[in-house]
């Protein structure tokens, strides 16, 4: 295969796709590799450092595009990109497919097979293309350092000469890879951590960590491949009612509820937000900045953005994986990598490849997406 990788263009966006420790494995393979000149400056990889790995060092996109039939990537290119690649070129990458129908379109109309990694399906065997859990697991390391930082408080107890600090109390809503990571980062910072999910799998999770975990009584809500399933209104009402007294007795509140696809869950209110100490802060991870009407956890958070409501910081997450380039993109690379030779071994049919691939032969070959873009395009026409 002859693998590409292009400077990311997306605007915040500093991770490389595949960095030079990726691009020895697979050149060891025997796959010939180009990456643009200065796609790895955000990661400290410079040219020297792919050379040395096997690749060649391309001047410029276009040389890139024209030699590659994969293009390995961390979005999903650009439309101008796509139209320069060969008919029948292969594009892997974080592609968002239910939140990018122009993308998704310029590579089902230029006859694109492409395969979404957040798509990969959750089973064992797949577990080294997981790149939702691994860009999580940067996400809730980078949001507890967050709250760290906007906190105008210690977050471990101290006791000294002039007196005792009391440690911070910190709410984690949602116990998937991301909440656990902040949860398992702010116990090593010293704060004092509760967590909460609807999953009822997720208590024993919370509480190996050193974690208390919050029982709202409510019935659970256990969704498909790890994730929690769509709430009823009525449901979600409830919830925020039980979750209250506990935002309001939080220092922190850290949220990372999400559902692949669809809006994210509404937890904290205007109101809750309002009955937290003066100096609190929340970090919403669930803010979309593809689709801002998909909302974040808290009612206030805006993407990359922090706003100051009633004396508390609401932090919205954009691009924080990014914030840590350097690991994020290392670990993604090693899922971009895993999924690369699995596509070399040539079973199209693979159930890993059957359920990532999202364009093939000029069509949306992926139901779910097929619909979310046509969807789009419906409600365009009607706008």
């Amino acid at each position: 295969m002859r693998i590409g990788v292009l400077t990311e263009t997306d605007p915040g966006e500093r991770r490389v796709s595949l960095p030079p420790d990726a691009i020895a494995s697979l050149t060891s393979a025997g796959h010939a590799c180009a990456v643009q000149s200065g796609a790895g400056r955000s990661i400290h990889a410079d040219d020297d450092a792919y050379r040395a790995a096997g690749a060649s060092v391309a001047a410029d996109a276009a040389e890139v595009i024209e030699f590659c039939d994969v293009l390995a990537a961390v979005n999903a290119p650009p439309p101008e990109t796509v139209a320069r690649l060969a008919p029948g070129s292969t594009v892997l990458g974080l592609l968002a497919p239910f939140q990018n129908p122009v993308r998704l379109s310029a590579l089902r109309d230029h006859q694109a097979s492409s395969y979404a990694l957040e798509l990969v399906p959750r089973i064992s065997r797949a577990q080294a293309m997981d790149a939702l859990s691994s860009q999580a697991l940067v996400s809730g390391y980078r949001a507890a350092l967050v709250a760290a930082e906007l906190l105008p408080r210690f977050f471990p107890l101290f006791m000294t000469a002039a007196g005792t600090i009391p440690p911070a109390r910190v709410l984690v809503l949602g116990a998937g890879v991301a909440g656990l990571q902040a949860i398992a980062t702010a116990r090593r910072l010293g704060a004092v951590v509760s967590g909460y999910d609807v999953r009822a799998a997720a208590a024993d999770e919370v509480r190996s960590l050193g974690a208390r975990f919050v029982d709202l009584e409510l019935e659970t809500r256990e969704g498909t491949g790890g994730y929690a399933a769509a709430q009823s209104e009525e449901f979600a009402t409830r919830q925020r009612a039980a979750l209250a007294p506990h935002v309001a007795g939080a220092d922190v509140v850290i949220t990372t509820a999400a559902i692949p696809g669809r809006r994210a869950p509404l937890l904290i209110t205007r109101e809750m937000a309002e009955g937290m100490p003066p100096g609190s802060v929340i970090v919403d991870l669930a803010t979309e900045p593809r689709n801002p009407e998909y909302g974040g956890n808290c009612e206030l958070a805006r993407p990359g953005e922090t706003v100051e409501h009633h004396e508390v910081r609401i932090w919205g997450g954009r691009d924080v994986p990014s914030q840590l380039p350097e690991h994020a993109s290392r670990l993604y690379g090693a899922n971009l990598r895993a999924l690369i030779e699995l596509l070399a071994a040539g079973d199209k049919d693979d159930e890993i490849l059957l359920g990532s691939r999202v364009t093939e032969g000029g069509r949306i070959v992926h139901d779910a997406v097929r619909r979310a873009v046509e969807g789009a395009s419906a409600e365009g026409e009607s706008a």
